[in-house]
């Protein structure tokens, strides 16, 4: 099994531990180095070539977003996951277009954090589920004000011309906001399955990340808003 190398940024110690204790329960993680400011990012970054960094977002003398600028400048290829206490979909575009391929709110379940890890790690993006939900609130908010009217979403018209029938129900999890191991859960499956079923909805959908699948299913009224 692969080793992921991980570095945490983060001011507050006790949450900084709190997070390292939980990576460390992943056989396959391993916390290399830790640092209490943005400030340390290039140099930790730099020594310990890391496959992941977790960055907060406030931090005093240079907050994660800077840091992240600057880490994208000296080694594009860091992969940086923002850690927030923020859902406010402003914050959320302005980390992502940093270069972060991941926004995590500190409220975060343990399975949301290694979920995120490996997704990150494996080159693909992860936001937290309520983040998401929120970008759909707010898509259904513009929708609104564009149509004059209250929000309708028509019958829900499954995409089994492009999706298989475990993939839609995949697709419309992914819409409740659950996880991995959630949906893994739900339908019986294993995270690994999950996982697969994920990578081939992104693939066969032609987007990015999981936000981007939810707001075009939504848009094409592909799963329930709920």
């Amino acid at each position: 099994m692969a080793t992921t190398n991980i570095v945490i940024i983060d001011d507050h110690q006790l949450f900084r531990e709190g997070v390292k204790r939980i990576l460390e329960f992943e056989p396959s993680f391993n916390v290399v180095a830790e640092g209490d400011d943005g400030a340390d990012a290039s140099g930790l970054v730099a020594e310990h070539e890391p496959d992941v960094v977790l960055m907060d977002i406030n931090m005093p003398e240079i907050n994660g977003v800077e840091a992240t600028r600057e880490l994208m400048d000296k080694y594009p290829e860091t992969k940086v996951i923002i850690l927030s206490i923020h859902d406010d979909e402003n914050y959320v575009n302005h980390a992502l277009k940093t270069g972060a391929l991941g926004y995590l709110l500190k409220e975060m379940d343990s399975d949301a954090l290694v979920d995120a890890v490996k997704i990150v790690a494996e080159g693909g993006s992860y936001i937290h589920p309520k983040v998401t939900h929120n970008l759909v609130a707010e898509y259904r908010r513009l929708a609104n004000a564009s149509n004059s009217g209250g929000f309708q979403q028509s019958e829900v018209r499954r995409p089994l011309h492009l999706l298989t029938r475990r993939e839609c129900e995949v697709l419309q999890m992914l819409a409740d906001g659950k996880s991995n191991r959630g949906i893994g859960e739900a339908l019986y499956i294993s995270e690994k399955t999950v996982k697969n079923h994920v990578s081939n909805i992104l693939q066969k959908m032609n987007v990015n990340d999981r936000t981007q699948a939810v707001v075009t299913a939504i848009k094409n009224g592909w799963v329930e808003v709920r």
